[in-house]
């Protein structure tokens, strides 16, 4: 099974349906990990079986979602392997007060994606 770096339409539209349904929690922890000093670089894993990545932040079903997401951040991204490149990485984040960088784990894709917060 090859991992496509690219979202196709289908797979963008499940994880934007459910991020929108736990996005004001991740928003608010995005700020917390900033604001207290952990990181300037939050990473949300989201995944639909549980994994090692972060800890638990929104269980699947919680909030009617389907996917679990794990509140973490670049370092530990970087102490397990799988950023390789933290100078890349930095230069390709995206601001964390427009947008939620999520590390979706699917069987079809896993990588990094970055989506806009819902403007309220």
């Amino acid at each position: 099974m090859q991992n496509d770096p690219e979202l196709d339409p289908k797979q963008l539209g499940r994880v934007s349906a459910d991020f929108v349904k736990v996005s004001e929690p991740l928003k608010e922890a995005s700020y917390a990990i900033r604001k207290q000093g952990f990181s300037e670089y939050p990473i949300f894993p989201m995944c639909q079986i549980n994994q090692p990545i972060g800890q638990v932040l929104v269980e699947a079903f919680q909030a009617e979602n389907d996917w679990h997401y794990y509140a973490s951040f670049m370092e530990e991204f970087a102490q397990r392997g799988l950023i390789a490149d933290e100078k890349i990485f930095k230069e390709n984040f995206k601001d964390p007060d427009e947008f939620c960088c999520l590390f979706v784990i699917d069987q079809e894709f896993t990588n990094f994606v970055f989506v806009p917060f819902p403007i309220d």
